[in-house]
């Protein structure tokens, strides 16, 4: 019928301005409209949550990538049930405490690329230009900070009873309980400055760089694309 007719044509044209605009137009909260108390406060809780809940399988994954062949353990349930047989559930989240420090770089990361992304502006007001050298730029200064964390957690997650793991042996037990936990770390952290000096704490920094600044320096540009 030509009513019918009539109606199929134009209920695509009807509806398509609508659900064009709801894609499209998606507010960017821009730096001066952020709550900082709220960010800082919840961000910092929700990152502790979820690394909490995956720690465990990070030191698992850890463990089973250094082993030489399966000399230890035979895959990841084999590992989480001899590491908590031997170590119990502390086994689990050797190096956990200092690792919990890399959350510092993940606000260094957005605080970073917020003020970058507001002093490009004075130069440029082009959204591609503004996030791809705040995206470089947080990512920067994210790994900096993120790289000697972790080259020092991943060598307390290689302690454990018995047989020697990595390149460095901490002293004393194992327990892993408040003073002692730091004792390792600092242990670690004479024995990585005695081997390899300065340089020891950022072993795999360049690769971090190559891999972690393209990829956010381009990620924010398509973000702001699709939003804009």
């Amino acid at each position: 019928m030509p009513g019918d007719s009539e109606l199929a044509v134009q209920e695509p044209d009807r509806r398509s301005p609508g659900t064009m605009e709801d894609k499209r137009n998606i507010q960017i909260i821009e730096w001066e409209h952020l709550d900082k108390k709220k960010f800082y406060v919840f961000g910092v809780a929700m990152t502790m949550m979820i690394r909490v809940s995956v720690y465990p399988f990070t030191l698992i994954r850890t463990r089973l990538q250094v082993q030489k062949g399966k000399s230890l353990y035979h895959g990841t349930f084999d590992a989480f049930v001899k590491i908590l047989r031997a170590d119990g559930v502390a086994g689990l989240y050797r190096g956990f405490l200092v690792n919990t420090f890399t959350l510092i770089s993940g606000q260094c990361y957005v605080t970073t690329y917020e003020l970058t992304r507001k002093f490009v502006a004075d130069y440029s007001q082009s959204n591609t230009v503004k996030s791809l050298v705040a995206g470089g730029s947080a990512s920067l200064v994210a790994q900096s900070i993120t790289v000697p964390i972790d080259v020092v957690s991943q060598h307390l997650m290689m302690q454990r009873k018995g047989e020697k793991m990595g390149r460095f042996q901490v002293h004393g037990n194992l327990e892993g309980q408040g003073v002692i936990a730091f004792g390792q770390t600092k242990d670690i952290i004479r024995q990585i400055l005695r081997a390899d000096g300065l340089r020891g704490f950022y072993r795999g920094y360049v690769a971090s760089l190559l891999t972690y600044i393209p990829n956010s320096a381009v990620w924010w540009p398509f973000y702001h694309f699709y939003a804009g």
